[in-house]
């Protein structure tokens, strides 16, 4: 797959203080030399903060952590989590093509994009508030066909759910992520036949979906204002992020 950077760039990038903080913290995990080990973090969190990752934003990081501009370009590109070029305002949505998915229905997935989004991957929609690609195995073939959608799974789709799905985000509303044919995580279809005791651990939700509820972000852009600087090791409290309501609609650039 070709990537590359995006013709037309901002002039400049800066962490939030929130962010910075944030990132900072992250650097601090790594001994004395090995700062380049938070690239990945950093990057994720720059591409969180502007929508999509910006030449500026991969050469700041590039310089808080001490690399050459090349190696942190060599990251940003390797990877396709990280948008290269302007991405939906309110959702990003990352069709899994590989062989499971495309078996069970993958395809149709993206008709549905094609339908509703854009006729072409990485074009926004008309409202800019959507935009789409197909990516290579995200490793949730047990429950093909599914979608990366901000931070979160969504698994078990058909062109119905995924057209539920994306009214939901236009609305404003974050559905909940996670299997959406009833199963709790990656059980056989027709039911468990082993460890039903262990089936949801005492819980409505197994722990990926637990954790996203309980953030509340999935697509939502951060500016740092409400994330926790998940610092313990420099015995800093962590607050957690109150959840949102379905109300609370995702914040369009």
């Amino acid at each position: 797959m070709l990537r590359r950077l995006h013709p037309i760039q901002p002039d400049s990038f800066a962490f939030t203080p929130e962010n910075l903080a944030w990132a900072q913290g992250q650097i601090s995990k790594y001994p004395e030399g090995r700062q380049a080990s938070a690239i990945i973090p950093l990057l994720w969190r720059a591409q969180e903060q502007h929508g999509w990752l910006t030449r500026p934003a991969i050469e700041h990081v590039a310089s808080m952590l001490g690399m050459a501009y090349i190696r942190a370009l060599e990251v940003a590109t390797f990877y396709f989590m990280f948008q290269l070029a302007p991405v939906g305002s309110v959702a990003h949505i990352q069709i899994c093509g590989t062989t499971s998915c495309m078996i069970c229905g993958a395809e149709a997935l993206i008709e549905t994009c094609q339908e509703l989004i854009a006729p072409k991957a990485h074009m926004l929609s008309v409202d800019g508030k959507f935009s789409w690609e197909e990516v290579e195995c995200l490793g949730a073939c047990t429950n093909a066909p599914m979608a990366q959608i901000g931070k979160d799974y969504y698994e078990d789709l058909t062109p119905t759910i995924l057209r539920e799905l994306i009214a939901k985000f236009s609305s404003g509303d974050v559905p909940r992520p996670g299997p959406q044919n009833g199963r709790f995580a990656s059980e056989p279809k027709s039911g468990l036949t082993s460890l039903e005791d262990f089936a949801t651990g005492g819980g409505q939700f197994n722990g990926s979906v637990s954790l996203a509820l309980a953030i509340g972000d999935t697509v939502k852009r951060i500016d740092g204002s409400e994330v926790p600087l998940l610092t313990p090791w420099l015995g800093k409290a962590s607050p957690k992020a109150a959840p949102k309501t379905a109300a609370q609609k995702p914040d369009a650039e």
